[in-house]
């Protein structure tokens, strides 16, 4: 999942709150916005993102606070049980928190000095630490990334790093099934089905700004604007006629206008990407209205997958959301925060009313 980027506010959450997610004291689902407690402070809060059932956020001073769902230890504080409302996650000797990032039961942190830090269930290796260990309670360093990191994702059951020196790494076997699948007889790459962080084939020509993760799939933002794609495609979500990329593939900038894309963001199984003029586009997965798309039936291409529910296997122009200042992917839907001049409107794409289980 993804965060948002937050400045001089108090933090307001509302939704499925089963495991005290919503950091309100309580786990009763909330329907309506209602103050968040805890270690929270006024006008302290830099940024904050969710995973399956728990939640993150970063102060203004660097300090990472977390609550929710903890059965995996995916909170980082030392223990199992569930965290009602934000409490801080002490990291000591590793300095401000520039990123965290949160899975399905596991989330990644990375530090200002471009540290690694994990925690939460590694059943699928997604910690990038020894598999001899089954989940983690304590935040431990991915030692084997023992260079500057500058970005991470987390997706369902794997992860993803960005360095300095411009590699991409992956680690998790989460889209390992799906490769077997897919690219039978061929052997799966290694980097699909490695519990150690694996260099990513197929990027050393560019220059990574930032890495992000669906829930079977995987994308590279280049510094020049060039979005690459990798993984399931099951949904659409990679733009391809392929149903499965084991490597990353540029996607056609002529889809969007021929322009740069400067951020891009992703749900489980859509993506959403904004061009340096200020358009945004959509495509994948569509059941739910997370694509935020109405009266496109003309421009719908075939579902190119077997499952249930609609999808869009390119991007399409949201032109409402020209000039979004911020985006934010759940699961299955969307927030946009959009600058006008009377003052600031908040688009919010259809959501399903459960809380989502992960997806097959």
């Amino acid at each position: 999942m993804e965060g948002a980027q937050l400045s001089k506010c108090v933090l307001y959450t509302w939704g499925a709150n089963s495991y005290g997610q919503l950091g309100q004291g309580h786990t009763g689902d909330q329907a309506e916005p209602q103050r968040a407690d805890g270690g929270l402070q006024a006008e302290q809060v830099r940024c904050l993102t969710g995973g399956g059932g728990h939640s993150a956020v970063i102060t203004e001073s660097g300090d990472l606070l977390m609550c929710g769902q903890n059965h995996k230890g995916q909170l980082g504080l030392s223990h199992t049980s569930e965290v009602i409302t934000f409490q801080p996650c002490p990291l000591s000797g590793c300095g401000r928190v520039q990123q965290v990032s949160c899975g399905w039961d596991f989330s990644i942190i990375l530090t200002g000095d471009g540290q690694v830090l994990v925690c939460g269930s590694n059943a699928f290796g997604q910690l990038g630490v020894s598999a001899k260990i089954s989940h983690s309670a304590e935040p431990l360093h991915v030692t084997t990334l023992n260079e500057l990191v500058t970005s991470v994702a987390a997706g369902l059951r794997h992860a993803l790093a960005s360095t300095a020196s411009g590699c991409v790494y992956q680690w998790g076997t989460g889209l390992s099934s799906h490769a077997k699948r897919m690219l039978s007889p061929q052997p799966v790459p290694a980097h699909l089905s490695s519990k150690e962080p694996c260099l990513v084939p197929g990027l050393d020509h560019v220059t990574p700004q930032k890495v992000v993760a669906g829930s079977t799939h995987c994308i590279c933002l280049t510094v020049k604007g060039d979005v690459f794609l990798w993984g399931s495609n099951k949904h659409g979500q990679l733009v391809s006629e392929s149903l499965f990329l084991p490597l990353p593939v540029a996607l056609d900038r002529s889809l969007l206008q021929g322009e740069r894309v400067t951020d891009v963001h992703s749900g489980w199984t859509h993506l959403v990407a904004k061009t340096e003029s200020g358009r945004v586009f959509t495509w994948g997965r569509s059941n739910y209205g997370q694509l935020g798309q109405t009266n496109q039936a003309t421009e719908k291409e075939p579902d190119v997958s077997t499952s249930s529910g609609q999808t869009i296997s390119r991007p399409i122009e949201v032109k409402a959301l020209f000039g979004a200042t911020q985006i934010a992917c759940g699961s299955e839907h969307n927030l946009a925060v959009v600058a006008q001049l009377s003052g600031v409107r908040h688009r919010n794409f259809p959501s399903p009313p459960p809380s989502p289980a992960p997806p097959a």
